[in-house]
């Protein structure tokens, strides 16, 4: 791509990214079954709003909506975290098995530990984060490498998946309360979830933006990174890890919403190019903005029948992947 052209496009994405975020979010606020005004969410946050739209906005669509946000904006910067660290724009949280562990650990502890649901964020992580132990260890050989990584992870995603499946038949008996998180969904969240899970997401998304430096340096390829004197295997365990935090965090309450991780991060890099500095933070703004734009749609599109986000996401992100790829290929990015 011309310099210019990208470089256009960058001083543009910074002027448009955060009003693009603030439409969304009222956009999310706004609509739904019972449609509320701009004008009215303005006298809700300013305590002179009508009783039925202060219930409305604060009880039920705020939370919902920043829950979006933060889910949205993990899964795209985990997304965006792995595929620089493995050097392949396919690589996703749920891809290498990332988002399987800590839905699998989440799945546990919803099934068989349900006292033990206010532990949810800390399993989910937990699961994740030693899924990525795993993975890192199985693709170990005087070294890792980003395709060794990548083969593993799709392995032990197909294990961790026969193992849910496992425990689902097992405890057939309490499935129906498991079956919608699978899916992937924000229906019922609360400030609740919010709390529980809002520390953890906001954590990984700093440790994320002062990661950027890091992730540049490993788009120079381990010898030259080595060459430069960067420690290449503890940092790119290091990204991995944090990544797991990210997309545990996103497990916790939002259960397994895919694509999100996987066509944002690829889209702004197409536009903007592989620069760190402007592919993470417009990653983080453009995943937050998707997940709650879908999950508007997919609450209120077929009223009074709620459908699960994960299933939206698929809907939009797979067509608009296969279009990119047609259009621009993986191989240009």
């Amino acid at each position: 791509m011309d310099l210019a052209k990208r470089t256009s496009r960058r001083r543009w994405s910074i002027v448009i990214s955060p009003i693009l975020l603030i439409a969304v979010t009222c956009y999310g606020l706004s609509y739904g079954s019972v449609s509320v005004s701009l004008r009215e969410i303005w006298e809700v946050f300013t305590s002179s709003g009508e009783p039925l739209a202060q219930k409305i906005v604060m009880n039920l669509r705020f939370p919902r909506v920043l829950i979006g946000l933060l889910v949205g904006a993990c899964l795209a910067a985990s997304g965006a975290l792995l595929q620089g660290v493995m050097k392949n724009p396919l690589a996703d949280p749920g891809v290498i098995g990332v988002s399987a562990g800590g839905g699998l650990a989440a799945i546990m502890c919803m099934i068989v530990f349900p006292n033990l649901s206010y532990l949810l964020p800390i399993l989910a992580f937990a699961g994740a984060f030693l899924t990525s132990i795993i993975i890192y260890l199985l693709s170990w050989s005087s070294g890792s490498s980003p395709l060794r990584i990548v083969l593993a992870g799709v392995a032990i995603n197909a294990l961790i998946g026969a193992i849910t499946n496992g425990f689902m038949v097992i405890y057939s008996d309490r499935v129906q309360a498991v079956l919608p998180w699978l899916s992937g969904g924000l229906s019922g969240r609360s400030w609740y979830h919010l709390s529980f899970m809002a520390p953890y997401a906001i954590t990984g998304l700093i440790l994320s933006l002062f990661a950027i430096k890091t992730a540049n340096l490993m788009l120079l390829g381990d010898d030259s990174a080595k060459l430069l004197g960067q420690k290449v295997e503890l940092q790119r365990l290091s990204l991995i890890l944090l990544s797991s935090l990210l997309a545990g965090a996103a497990v916790s309450v939002a259960g397994l919403v895919g694509f999100v991780g996987l066509v944002v991060p690829h889209a702004v890099r197409l536009l903007l190019g592989d620069d760190y500095r402007f592919l993470l933070p417009l990653s983080i703004v453009g995943g937050a903005s998707l997940v709650v734009f879908a999950d508007t749609i997919a609450r209120s599109a077929i009223d009074p029948i709620e459908l699960p986000v994960g299933i939206l996401l698929a809907v939009i992100g797979a067509p608009f992947f296969l279009y990119l790829l047609k259009k621009r290929g993986v191989a240009n990015a």
